[in-house]
């Protein structure tokens, strides 16, 4: 009888793996071959790219489509989707991928359904979900099922956001539904030539409107991450984006109800930083290098700069100070003088909401003229767009330390978090003015009977100038009232920095009670 079972268990057991062997093999030999003559790794290949070595399990991996209508006989191993969990530098992360040799990766109800199962576990454990998207869209054979699937996922996305980092990588073609999800996770990584995001095809846009577009022109990586704003950051090949989540995945916490994992980067922490000296010049009209500034500050020089080349005006990404993980925000002189523009606003609104909600702290940098002025940019909402800053910063609980760099003017001045909107440190250079706005313009309307009045009206203004730099455009009228905590020395800005961030890593702040805020989108 014993080996009767046994004899019985090894024939279960040899069908189980002939089963697995055929949800491994994906949509075969063939579009293998063809998925990686397109310059693009596996569903699983990227998984095991991503994660530790053998540290990936697999869930669900029998699951099938739901054999209905046009679906029935066709075969779809795993439903074209992998998911499970495995590690990143030990840290556990709950990953799915889409598998395109799979009936194009699209998703069906069950396919939405692994997605959705994986997303709660992710969840309960308090661990990142990683998306790595590769799909024509909605499976159109299953109907409205289909569409019940991506419900199933949009519900979770909305529903854990701020509660695990969702990080979405665009490794191939994502149309229709498939955008919607990364789009509404917390980072999205395109790849760059291999991957495309659009609502609507090529096709679809020149039956409707006549014109005619490319797949790259139209949702390409280089359109989403400079004009739209879609994607956040952009790598040559699977491999590289892959690699590029690991490196984000190190600034965040595996949850919101943890704080980023510190790193002994071997900096030290009272670094002199005398470089900056000779960097910033003292006249408001000199640009110079923000980049620079940041890296010289942060430890190693190691700066993960988010959204690099959509709305240039302002610099937003993630570094260390004294090993601890930081956000940075800072206005870049290089671009339209750092002026706030409607793009540099939601850039820097939604990247302080995503610090806040996984306990990152905010260093803001100011070099700010105002807000960009123009009919346009008041005809596009600049007031609804620039109160999402406003908002962002006042409603923002974290550690949140300012140094003023050089000007501070006007809304600006307040949008790039001042005393007023809930910094808990403000810092500035010698170099810095705070002001309504600078001196050349407020001399023209304090000033202006005075000089259109005067026999050397040039002369009385270039005295009025001067002598309104001096009484207000400088930091000391509002360190005197108390908006700025102490006017430094460059040179000992990073050590300061460290400081006053390992004083506020204790700080707690309660607020009334209520069920959202209500942002004005």
């Amino acid at each position: 009888m014993a080996d009767n079972t046994r004899a019985w268990m090894e024939e279960l057991l040899a069908e189980m793996e002939e089963r697995r062997k055929a949800v491994e093999a994906g949509g075969g030999l063939e579009r293998v071959q063809k998925q990686h003559q397109a310059g693009k790794l596996t569903a699983r290949e990227r998984i095991h790219h991503l994660l530790d070595q053998g540290s990936f399990v697999e869930l669900m991996p029998f699951a099938e489509h739901l054999e209905t209508g046009l679906m029935e006989g066709v075969e779809a191993p795993a439903d074209g989707v992998i998911t499970g969990y495995g590690t990143i530098a030990g840290r556990k992360v709950c990953v799915f991928s889409q598998d395109f040799t799979v009936l194009g990766g699209s998703l069906g109800k069950m396919h939405g359904r692994k997605i959705a199962a994986l997303m709660d576990l992710a969840a309960k454990i308090g661990a990142p979900l990683i998306g790595l998207n590769d799909s024509a869209g909605a499976r159109i054979q299953e109907g409205v099922d289909s569409l019940s699937g991506y419900g199933e996922v949009f519900y979770r996305n909305a529903a854990y956001s701020g509660v695990i980092p969702q990080i979405s990588a665009i490794l191939g073609p994502c149309a229709g539904g498939a955008v919607y999800s990364p789009a509404m996770t917390d980072f999205v990584l395109m790849s760059r030539g291999n991957s495309y995001m659009f609502i609507t095809g090529p096709e679809v846009i020149k039956s409707v409107t006549r014109e005619e577009v490319s797949f790259e022109d139209l949702g390409g990586s280089e359109v989403h991450t400079t004009r739209s704003g879609v994607a956040h950051l952009e790598a040559q090949g699977d491999q590289e984006v892959l690699e590029l989540i690991k490196r984000l995945l190190s600034y965040l916490p595996q949850s919101a109800k943890e704080t980023p994992p510190w790193l002994d980067t071997g900096d030290p922490k009272d670094r002199p930083t005398a470089e900056l000296l000779d960097l910033v010049h003292p006249d408001p009209k000199r640009p110079y290098s923000m980049h620079k500034v940041i890296e010289i500050l942060l430890d190693r020089g190691e700066f993960l700069e988010v959204h690099p080349n959509f709305a240039r005006n302002i610099i937003v990404g993630f570094g260390r100070l004294g090993g601890h993980s930081v956000g940075i925000v800072a206005n870049n002189p290089r671009f339209m003088a750092g002026a706030l523009d409607i793009n540099a606003s939601d850039k820097a609104a939604r990247f302080i909401r995503t610090c806040d909600c996984f306990n990152v702290p905010i260093l803001t940098l100011v070099d700010v003229t105002g807000f960009l002025p123009g009919v346009a940019q008041e005809h596009a909402g600049i007031i609804r767009h620039g109160a999402k800053m406003l908002y962002a910063y006042a409603e923002a609980s974290v550690p949140k330390i300012t140094l003023v760099t050089r000007k501070a003017y006007g809304g600006a001045y307040l949008a790039m978090n001042s005393r007023d909107m809930g910094a808990d440190i403000v810092l500035a250079w010698p170099t810095s003015a705070v002001a309504v706005m600078g001196a050349e313009g407020a001399a023209n309307i304090v000033y202006r009977k005075e000089i259109q009045s005067s026999p050397d009206p040039s002369a009385t203004r270039a005295a009025k100038i001067a002598e309104y730099k001096k009484a207000f455009d400088n930091p000391y009228v509002a360190a005197g009232r108390g908006y700025i905590d102490d006017v430094i020395n460059p040179s000992d800005t990073r050590r300061l920095l460290i400081q006053h961030l390992e004083l506020l890593s204790t700080k707690t702040q309660s607020k009334p009670f209520r069920k959202h805020g209500n942002i004005p989108l």
